[in-house]
């Protein structure tokens, strides 16, 4: 776009609108109170939703399975056996049923993976994972493995069908899947493991259900909360010779009793094992803890109802928090919290890290996969990543989100100007993809033009050309040309949505031919010193069929430029392209002494008369109404608000949520 030659006053400082952060509810956030510590790290979903490994899992360097390694989506068995054996790290997505041939087969599964359920629809049926000795740092999460028992042998001794089993193996977590129907053990944590937590899972329909030990030596520790035993025998879990085994908030209910009582049981502390148990919750369970002569059990907390047989309780076993903090939450609050988010859940997806394990944001987008479809979240901490982001057309389903406490926490910024590759080339953050939702961000480009003379000095923030984007608590930093959003051609139509954000600029920094909605937030149009015109907020392109260009709605532009110094916008047709039409809405929306009276302008000798700017319901001391400010009708704003804006032929609705 035509450069102002006119400049930005030299040190004039930027004014980043204070954001409130993102609180999530979980509906029954009150029932459990934090006595032990505070709650781990929470992702946008919840706390009960962390993909951060709490509890043993988490100690002496962590379990962070495949974070760094590329992400692929797995929906055969050939190739989860593949990339699950592969020397380097992945994050393996199942995708809908995958049967294992033949019945019972073992699929290895390497070091530094994470293998996790696409939604809540992820399953392993017929097969089992298996972790080899000296397998380290994995992760299995949110998935149903089923179905490999064998009918009529419901003791399994001449088979060895299990769900997961692990020998000799270190950093495993096991997160929110459904054990059903095998043979023989749903999850087997055999000689030696270490550091282990198996957390919201269902053990269902079994037999055996979950084994520890198979040897003399005193080393595995383990963490086992918020799992639900239900109709299984024997086994929930049986933990021989565990160095420390912390059991708490666990929900076990209605065993299954082939007419044998005597090996239908709870917990089971043996050998020389060292077990706490906290705040579980037993119905209808026959021996709901025992203890061998040489082991430790201490219980504490727990509800049992219409329990019988043992409840043995001797030694001092360790104490947990001596290792680490955990949330223990009220044993009368189990039934319903576990009930609630045990087993897969449709909300669990891919959260790549940086730069925990990314060291950059580009690097976490290289990792998500061409042709996406499940959203993968990118959590960036709080820091300034120096950076250029690309999201390519062929990687939708992407969330870009800061995780800091305000949005000026995280910044991405970056100073190229249009005189090195023009709009593509100087937008810091370019998303070409649909589908991409980015919150609590700073994008910047401080280009100082103040500093430069150069023959294309505009330097964007963001430049989108995807459909369906979102903007939630962002803030976009620059001069002219801050903000364009973009479609792929003139006749195709892709629509933005900016929510509770701030946008900063001095000329024609809100921009573009997209249909985008700026709703609930700040615009400040920057002054360059001048007493006459300091800049223009928006340049229109918007194709001559789409109805739907700019609004601004229920939002504040504010300025400390001179009064009657600033346009609210003018028509940019892109090369003289006659059929860019400008169609820009401002409604319901304060408007400052800095606007002009004749607030829309002509450009490149298009008549901004030509093009379709409006207001509706503007208010403040620069809201005023004359020949040269067109007000849209009582009765034609009736069809110009966010949803008529937004909707398209797929209904889309961002702003609803």
């Amino acid at each position: 776009m035509t450069h102002l030659r006119s400049k930005r006053l030299p040190g004039a400082g930027r004014a980043v609108a204070a954001a409130a952060a993102l609180v999530a509810s979980l509906g029954l956030g009150s029932v459990g109170e934090a006595q032990a510590a505070p709650a781990a790290p929470a992702t946008a979903a919840g706390t009960r939703f962390t993909d951060v490994p709490h509890g043993f899992a988490s100690l002496a360097g962590g379990t962070t399975g495949g974070a760094g390694g590329k992400i692929v989506t797995v929906t055969d068995a050939a190739s989860l056996a593949r990339y699950a054996a592969a020397e380097e790290p992945y994050v393996i997505r199942v995708k809908g049923s995958i049967a294992v041939e033949p019945f019972g087969a073992e699929i290895d599964v390497a070091s530094d993976k994470t293998v996790i359920g696409v939604g809540d629809t992820g399953e392993i049926v017929h097969g089992e994972l298996h972790l080899n000795p000296g397998t380290h740092n994995v992760i299995i999460r949110n998935l149903t493995i089923r179905d490999s028992a064998v009918e009529g042998n419901w003791d399994c001794k001449d088979t060895d069908f299990d769900g997961i089993q692990m020998d000799t193996a270190h950093h495993v977590w096991v997160d929110h899947n459904r054990f059903s129907n095998i043979c023989d053990g749903q999850l087997d944590i055999r000689k030696d493991s270490e550091y282990v937590t198996v957390s919201y899972n269902r053990f269902e329909n079994n037999n055996k259900t979950f084994g520890l030990g198979w040897t003399s030596n005193v080393r595995t520790q383990i963490t086992i909360d918020h799992n639900w035993f239900a109709r299984t025998k024997q086994r929930n879990p049986s933990v021989d010779n565990a160095a420390y085994a912390h059991l708490y908030n666990n929900y076990l209910t209605a065993q299954a009793d082939p007419g044998d009582p005597v090996w239908t049981y709870g917990n089971w502390s043996r050998g020389r094992t060292k077990m706490v148990i906290e705040n579980s919750y037993y119905d209808d369970v026959q021996h709901p803890y025992q203890a061998d002569a040489t082991a430790e059990l201490v219980q504490r907390g727990s509800i049992l109802r219409n329990t019988t047989g043992r409840h043995d309780e001797w030694g001092a076993a360790f104490d947990p928090r001596e290792f680490y903090a955990y949330r223990l939450d009220p044993a009368a609050a189990v039934p319903a919290l576990v009930g609630r988010f045990s087993g897969p859940q449709r909300q669990i997806g891919v959260v790549l890290h940086v730069p925990g394990a990314y060291p950059t944001v580009q690097a976490a987008v290289d990792a998500v996969p061409d042709g996406n479809d499940v959203p993968v979240t990118l959590a960036v901490a709080p820091g300034t990543y120096r950076e250029k982001v690309y999201i390519p057309a062929t990687k939708p389903n992407i969330i870009v989100q800061g995780t800091g406490q305000d949005r000026s926490d995280t910044v991405i910024v970056y100073d190229t100007p249009a005189a090195y590759g023009g709009s593509n080339g100087s937008a810091t953050v370019r998303i070409a993809a649909s589908d991409v939702t980015a919150r609590h961000l700073t994008f910047s480009n401080d280009f100082d033009e103040a500093a430069h003379e150069l023959n294309g000095e505009q330097a964007l923030a963001v430049k989108t050309t995807g459909d369906r984007i979102v903007f939630e608590d962002t803030a976009f930093l620059g001069n002219q040309d801050t903000l364009m959003t973009d479609s792929p051609k003139l006749t195709t139509v892709s629509r933005v949505y900016i929510r509770d954000s701030y946008i900063e600029g001095d000329v024609d920094f809100v921009y573009g031919r997209a249909t985008t909605v700026i709703d609930r937030s700040v615009i400040r149009a920057l002054s360059r010193g001048s007493t006459s015109n300091n800049g223009y907020i928006t340049a229109a392109s918007t194709w001559k069929g789409n109805p739907y260009g700019f609004l601004i709605t229920r939002s504040r532009i504010v300025s400390d430029a001179p009064e009657g110094s600033f346009h609210l916008g003018r028509p940019w047709h892109p090369g003289g392209e006659p059929d860019a039409v400008g169609q820009v809405l401002i409604r319901e929306t304060e408007l400052p002494a800095a606007i002009k009276s004749a607030p829309w302008t002509d450009m490149s000798g298009f008549s901004w008369k030509d093009a379709r700017f409006a207001e509706w319901h503007t208010y403040g001391p620069g809201a005023v109404v004359s020949a040269d400010r067109p007000q849209m009708s009582d009765a034609d704003v009736e069809s110009y608000g966010v949803d008529d804006y937004l909707r398209g032929a797929d209904d889309w609705a961002p702003h609803t949520r």
